[in-house]
């Protein structure tokens, strides 16, 4: 029987995310608290002749299957780069449980997943910052979703700082099911010049401390994704009125929400409540994903 390899790609969530500065080239510096739910896209691989990818799961048709995937794209950008690091093709299976264009990174953590398998199939170790370096010529998301871990993330997603601790959390994420491109929120943003994050507690512990940094942040793709996506303003108020519910926010440039709980039971209680509300809607619950 054939080796199988896998990689959960998790999703990736911005508790906060400030847009600081707006740069010559077009890029926009960012300051952004990133966080992982256990919940994800899976990738396999078997040994092949050839490289090639096939996508399944509820989300298949809209991730796409070509050339244009990230994780086609990223197997293409390793073998360039580290050439003789895997010495077999390999074929990739996709299992697409995440939404797309969602603000949960999905395509980034897709990618992530398919380096970091990549760089562990090889005798010869692979340093984390050439990785990284790779990764953010994929999307300036990526090197976060290499890590998958809590942390601070700067510059246009290039500087990584992971925490060492971080409270025991749970989050419900719900999507509206309508697609938000990010350069239309991006087009939408009335000031490019924000004030930075607060400072972390350090040590970060417990939710309620967690709770109290979060009510200083925002996220500033919210307000112009809203005038996009009326929906996303409703779930937040939603989420926000459930019992434990530390913060009700957009993640990343949407339209999903996430709602922040300290107990797994309200966090599930809260997901169950808004899947009798909104069939049609995409609902999950699940743990934060801690530091190693």
């Amino acid at each position: 029987m054939d080796e199988i390899y896998a990689e959960a790609a998790p999703a990736k969530v911005n508790l906060a995310l400030h847009v600081t500065n707006r740069r010559p080239d077009g890029y926009h510096e960012l300051e952004s608290l990133v966080v992982f739910a256990d919940v994800a896209d899976e990738l396999v691989a078997r040994p092949a002749r050839r490289d090639s990818l096939t996508v399944t799961g509820p989300f298949a048709a809209a991730a796409g299957s070509g050339d244009s995937n990230l994780v086609s794209r990223a197997v293409a950008a390793f073998r360039a780069r580290w050439p003789d690091h895997v010495e077999t093709g390999l074929a990739f299976e996709l299992v697409k449980n995440l939404p797309v264009a969602a603000g949960l990174g999905g395509g980034s953590a897709d990618a992530a997943a398919a380096l970091r398998l990549m760089a562990g199939l090889g005798d010869a170790g692979i340093e984390f910052a050439d990785l990284s370096a790779l990764a953010l010529g994929l999307g300036a998301d990526v090197p976060a979703c290499l890590l998958s871990r809590p942390l601070e993330v700067r510059g246009v997603g290039e500087i990584l700082h992971p925490l060492r601790a971080f409270p025991k959390t749970h989050i419900v994420l719900v999507n509206p099911l309508v697609p938000v491109v990010t350069a239309d929120v991006f087009r939408r943003l009335q000031s490019r010049q924000n004030p930075p994050l607060p400072a972390l507690p350090v040590p970060l512990t417990r939710p309620a401390q967690l709770g109290l940094w979060l009510a200083e942040t925002r996220n500033d793709l919210e307000p112009p994704a809203l005038s996009l996506v009326p929906a996303i303003g409703e779930l937040i108020g939603e989420l926000a009125q459930f019992d434990g519910c530390i913060l009700a926010r957009m993640s990343g440039s949407g339209g999903t929400v996430f709602g922040l709980f300290a107990s797994a039971s309200r966090a599930h209680q809260a997901a169950h409540d808004l899947r009798e509300r909104h069939r049609a809607y995409w609902v999950s619950a699940s743990p934060v994903v801690l530091p190693a």
